[in-house]
């Protein structure tokens, strides 16, 4: 049975830090492309980085270049999303996903998501 966990989310002050965690278990993760997407209330789903298998090329949301970084520990099965500088408008929750590759529109894996609260 393929699963996602996501952790690592919560209420941050603006200007602040937070890294997210994935979790793959059931599915060999250096196989995969990885994908970090977020929903704000109100507002669709967005994806806001990517990492490639193989060559590990990663690719990021103009609103979070800059600021986020996404890596992967494939020995640990674990994606991460470091979210540095927040602003409220990162407020929302954050999935992350399988995918064949970071060109791809479909996901294979999904997460359940962790909440992120961005606020003074």
């Amino acid at each position: 049975q393929v699963q996602l966990v996501e952790s690592g989310g919560g209420l941050v002050q603006p200007g602040g830090s937070l890294r997210l965690s994935c979790v793959a278990s059931g599915l060999p993760l250096d196989y995969f492309a990885m994908r970090w997407h977020r929903q704000a209330p109100g507002k669709e789903r967005e994806g806001v980085a990517c990492v490639n298998s193989g060559d590990d090329n990663t690719y990021y949301a103009d609103s979070v270049k800059g600021r986020f970084t996404i890596s992967r520990d494939n020995a640990k099965n674990t994606v991460y999303l470091q979210m540095n500088s927040l602003k409220p408008e990162d407020t929302g929750r954050y999935y992350c996903a399988a995918t064949g590759t970071c060109d791809s529109d479909y996901e294979n894996f999904w997460g359940q998501g962790t909440q992120v609260a961005v606020s003074s």
